[in-house]
């Protein structure tokens, strides 16, 4: 059985001139060189923010971007800004010098995690109608629930206060970790938040606290609980990522998904917290994960690194025998 490949795959092609709905352009960097075992920074952001003219603003930035070596992705659309970008240290803190240079974005919060593994290859910047997909196009922002430190998050449950904490995740990413007694609805998508908020009618009068990666999508799924009458909505500041930054160990059961290479963020050093799932072909604990390498298929996966590899990144043998995978192994 051929073991994963190394190298990396060809350059991509790069995008027409003036195709101004989506860029895309490789950028040379920590792929590029010898691993090395050193700190790389991953940083997420965003805001809303009226932005007159975002076509324009993302084809300089992603001329700048390509100009410094970053690499991850953003999404602009003249509703804000969503990204998440990758580099070392003096890349990462030239970036947020340039992007905080734009008065709009002056007071931009970036959440910063560390890794030695390479979470991008290239740079996108894309136009999008959302900053993140929602279809609440309805619902007002004013109308977003108040926000929780974790701090405060971390005091309801040391007091053992009656909330209902519910996860605005995907299933996906709430199969390799949640929070102590989460509720976590089956979503495939961003976009079936109404019908979840309907499931939730009995918990009205109740407390309820919102959850997600860095808070993006709590913004508006708070905002529309409250529009439909729920009284008392929460949602926590900075998400998942700036709670278990601060408090590892203790509410936050299993790894965060992230969507980049790194696959997981994974927090904790407690055994019993450690894990939330389990290999889709042995049931070993992990909390990592792969796309099927059937593209026909692209099925996610919790999936251990042995059983990956024995398994040529595939999901099922209907599935290594597809003629339609992948050319290079990713994950």
């Amino acid at each position: 059985m051929p073991p994963p490949p190394t190298q990396a795959p060809p350059p991509l092609p790069p995008p027409p001139p003036g195709f101004l709905r989506f860029f895309s352009k490789k950028v040379r960097g920590p792929r590029d060189k010898p691993p090395i075992m050193s700190k790389y920074k991953v940083i997420s952001f965003y805001k809303y923010v009226d932005i007159e003219n975002p076509e324009s603003l993302a084809e300089e930035h992603l001329n700048w971007c390509v100009a410094n070596s970053v690499k991850g992705k953003v999404y602009l659309a003249k509703e804000g800004i969503n990204g998440c970008v990758f580099g070392d240290d003096d890349i990462i803190e030239n970036y947020k010098s340039h992007l905080k240079s734009y008065k709009i974005f002056e007071d931009v919060w970036f959440k910063e995690t560390f890794t030695d593994v390479v979470a991008y290859y290239k740079m996108h910047v894309r136009i999008k109608a959302e900053i993140v997909n929602s279809g609440l196009n309805q619902t007002k922002l004013e109308n977003t629930a108040p926000k929780l430190t974790p701090e405060q998050l971390l005091k309801f449950y040391e007091d053992k206060k009656d909330f209902v904490i519910v996860d605005t995740r995907n299933w996906y990413e709430s199969k390799i970790g949640r929070f102590k007694n989460a509720l976590t609805p089956h979503i495939t998508h961003f976009r079936e938040w109404p019908k979840v908020v309907e499931t939730l009618s009995e918990y009205k009068d109740k407390t309820i606290v919102t959850y997600c990666t860095g808070g993006i999508r709590c913004e508006k799924a708070s905002a529309y609980l409250r529009e439909q009458g729920f009284k008392d909505v929460y949602q926590i500041n900075g998400g998942i990522l700036n709670y278990i930054q601060q408090f590892p160990d203790t509410y936050w059961e299993g790894g965060m998904f992230v969507f980049d290479d790194r696959r997981v963020f994974e927090p904790n050093t407690k055994e019993d917290l450690k894990y939330t799932s389990n290999c889709h072909f042995c049931g070993k604990p992990t909390a990592y994960h792969i796309n099927c390498h059937n593209l026909d298929c692209d099925k996610i996966i919790v999936c251990c690194h042995d059983c990956k590899v024995e398994n040529e990144y595939c999901c099922s043998d209907d599935c290594r025998e597809s003629s339609n995978k992948r050319k290079v192994f990713h994950g």
